[in-house]
């Protein structure tokens, strides 16, 4: 494969030029991460709205019928119902691991096994979360193991 990369003029939009002789889960799982990569969600603050980049999201969790998004020291409401982001950021490295939770694979640190078939998830914010045992196959084939 070979990656051309061209500096535009100013003013000029960006583009990305996919060329290929089929497409395949490899060049969709491109495609999902580039879209991805750029998408932002809004949240309720205090203040007003915000805008959240995904790569600052740790998790998505569901309490009392309302969404959060949990990011490293803050805690922000949602109007999306979890089925909805899981919709949203299918074939990304966010991954549901339980009813009411949607994780992003990479800002975990590290996985334990637990009883019962469940395993918990240390997230790199110092966070643990529990990944219940009917999830845990979606979250293997995510890690690639």
């Amino acid at each position: 494969m070979r990656i051309i990369i061209e500096e535009l003029p100013d003013g000029e939009e960006e583009e990305i030029i996919i060329r290929t002789n089929g497409m395949d889960s490899d060049i969709m799982e491109l495609i999902y991460a580039v879209k991805a990569g750029r998408s932002r969600i809004t949240a309720f603050t205090q203040d007003g709205l915000i805008k959240l980049d995904s790569k600052e999201i740790f998790y998505f969790e569901s309490v009392d019928n309302k969404v959060y998004a949990c990011c490293e020291k803050s805690v922000y409401e949602v109007k999306e119902k979890l089925y909805e982001l899981e919709k949203i950021y299918e074939n990304t490295d966010f991954v549901r691991i339980s009813k009411a939770m949607i994780v992003n694979v990479s800002k975990i640190n590290k996985i334990v096994p637990m009883f019962n078939g469940r395993l918990e998830a240390a997230l790199t914010n110092g966070e643990k979360a529990v990944i219940s045992r009917q999830y845990v196959p979606e979250l293997k084939k995510k890690l690639g193991i």
